[in-house]
């Protein structure tokens, strides 16, 4: 309680010394429906009061179970869903009942409903396959993947077709009342790599604004979806605000900028810190000039082997910043270590129940108290 009295003050200090500074122009989508427009506006007014939290694949497993009915490892450790519920559409493009971690489409429509409900943000990411060779998104074998999904290209047709499925999939996100449900949608993410067929060394800087700005198209106009705000989300290796910028498609194809940076097991949580605080100054700058949100759009510690690593490590990273939301990623089930968030009896437990317990740190009940994402 004490936490959204807490947060209450700060808007109401907040809401009388706006100066119209930062503001964020409308979405993208000139289109969109009103709950999407009235999602960009809560996801700007989260960022002026705290951090969302925000966690992959959150409600389908965790560690010792699967997809139950509205488990959380969130939850089972703090009593309280995550703000943020990231979700992948890889194999979407193939019409699979499933996708590439197993989790039943079927299942992801209901999350998407349940989110919905109580007033929570989805993001989707887009692991999509390799049209080229047949291979998955990680098979950079060949630098012609990009150009070959591009009209003119051999394989545009084909990836024609997959969009359509993907939009099959995104037009079927709609309420009881038959209402589409709003999605921030991250395609063609840490393109500044180079382990995905997308990425820096595998086509060229116009041939991925134009993949971004035809999906976007394609998706908005041609199919009609107007539920749909598009995060640009770099990889972490960003030196200076023009390399950021680089492959940036356009304020009019773009509505949250973020970029994904994990601690890897031979680097202090000092460097992590300062690198993703120095990494999200240049984003936060970035989306400041350009009228854009900002958020980390995944990040985390594999096994989390440190005790406190939530309050002396992540929220040093993000705390100074103006950001909408922090995310993490998956608690895989079926892969041994491969996780991001504590569960009940993990080392990190407790040290995550006091980042939990922060004014400026937000989960499910926060914003639902307060409104944020509340629909008429």
């Amino acid at each position: 309680m004490y936490k959204i009295f807490a947060i209450i003050a700060a808007i109401l200090i907040m809401t009388g010394c706006n100066t119209g500074e930062g503001s964020i122009s409308g979405p993208a989508d000139k289109s969109a429906t009103p709950e999407t427009v009235k999602m960009l506006a809560g996801l700007r007014d989260a960022a002026g009061e705290g951090i969302m939290f925000g966690h992959q694949d959150d409600l389908s497993y965790g560690i010792g179970w699967v997809y139950p009915g509205g488990e959380s490892d969130v939850k089972r450790v703090t009593g309280d869903y995550p703000a943020v519920y990231g979700m992948d559409l890889g194999d979407i493009e193939h019409r699979s009942p499933v996708n590439l971690d197993s989790v039943p489409f079927a299942d992801m429509k209901t999350f998407v409903d349940q989110i919905w409900k109580r007033g929570g943000v989805i993001t989707f990411s887009w692991h999509v396959d390799n049209p080229l060779t047949g291979s998955n998104s990680w098979d950079v074998s060949s630098d012609r993947v990009v150009a070959s999904v591009l009209p003119g290209g051999e394989k545009h047709e084909e990836f024609k077709t997959w969009l359509d499925n993907l939009s099959e999939f995104l037009a079927s996100l709609v309420d009881d009342q038959g209402v589409a449900i709003p999605v921030i949608f991250r395609p063609w993410h840490e393109h500044t790599g180079s382990w995905f067929w997308w990425g820096q060394n595998l086509c060229t800087t116009e041939e991925f604004k134009a993949l971004w700005r035809f999906t976007f198209d394609y998706l908005c106009e041609e199919k009609n979806l107007h539920n749909l705000l598009f995060a640009y989300s770099s990889g972490g290796d960003i030196e200076n605000i023009e390399q950021y910028l680089e492959r940036y498609p356009g304020d009019d194809y773009v509505d949250l900028i973020g970029f994904d940076y994990y601690q890897m097991p031979d680097a202090g949580n000092r460097s992590f810190s300062e690198n993703v605080s120095r990494v999200l100054g240049i984003v936060t700058s970035a989306a400041t000039a350009h009228g854009k949100l900002a958020a980390l759009t995944e990040a985390g510690y594999e096994g989390i082997p440190d005790s406190a690593w939530w309050t002396s490590a992540f929220w040093p990273a993000i705390r100074d910043h103006r950001i909408s939301y922090a995310l993490v990623w998956r608690n895989a089930h079926n892969k041994p270590g491969h996780f991001y968030a504590p569960y009940p009896g993990h080392v990190s437990e407790q040290d995550f129940v006091a980042f939990y317990n922060l004014p400026e740190t937000l989960f499910q009940s926060d914003v639902t108290a307060l409104g944020i994402y509340k629909q008429e």
